[in-house]
């Protein structure tokens, strides 16, 4: 009976054996099952992108003794800007206010009192093709501050798909490489880690004196991927 009873459990434990024993990963030396083994790169891809939007400052800043003064002026000049902008084509939902200020200042050698207020409002034109002329009417008004055009790219969601999937590819090429001069092989993906999208940072540029016409040039922004994939190695 005990005969019996040994036979039968030998018996399960090589059926599971069978089963569950990843003999893959087995040191035949040795009863030793191995760890798997993986590799895990950065893939990268970049592309160039037309810019399509370009986003404007205008500002009005009023210095005066009288404080109320200074404030119907920045008002009444700002609000001429604004119906300009507007007049121009610009849509309401693209113009925005950005600072409103009012602040005292004292003058130590005359010992007055000086009021200082200004009005910032941001600008966004959807029509790059028009930034010549909208800098030309920023520029003919009675702003005191004017930055603009800064050209960028307003929708990145095609190229962001597209890049993603370049840059898994550039991942599994440049693990293939590692892999063969490993004189491994390279299994499935096991994860995915999605870096950001960047692109560069705002460059603004002070608006010139009028001129007949400014010269701009919209260029493009460069869009970049990453993603760190891990592979099974065989």
């Amino acid at each position: 009976m005990k005969k019996f009873i040994f036979a039968l459990a030998l018996f399960v434990f090589l059926f599971a054996s069978a089963y569950f024993i990843p003999w893959d990963r087995v040191n035949w030396g040795k009863f030793e099952v191995l760890p798997g083994s993986s590799l895990t790169v950065t893939g990268e891809a970049r592309k160039d992108v037309q810019n399509q939007i370009a986003r404007f400052s205008a500002g009005v800043t009023v210095a005066n003794q009288d404080k109320q003064t200074a404030i119907d002026e920045v008002n009444t000049k700002m609000t001429k800007i604004i119906k300009a902008v507007k007049d121009f084509g610009i849509n309401e939902k693209d113009i925005q206010t950005r600072t409103v200020s009012v602040n005292r200042e004292e003058e130590s050698v005359l010992a007055k009192t000086q009021w200082r207020a200004s009005n910032n409002i941001d600008i966004v034109l959807r029509n790059i093709d028009q930034a010549s002329a909208l800098t030309d009417l920023l520029q003919s008004l009675e702003a005191t501050d004017v930055y603009g055009p800064n050209f960028s790219v307003d929708d990145t969601s095609e190229t962001e798909t597209a890049l993603l999937q370049a840059a898994i590819d550039d991942a599994r090429e440049k693990a293939g490489i590692i892999a063969k001069a490993s004189h491994r092989q390279l299994g499935k993906v096991l994860t995915v880690t999605e870096g950001g999208v960047s692109m560069p940072g705002p460059i603004f540029r002070m608006a010139a004196e009028p001129a007949d016409s400014t010269p701009v040039e919209p260029g493009s922004a460069q869009v970049y991927k990453s993603v760190t994939v891990t592979f099974e190695l065989k």
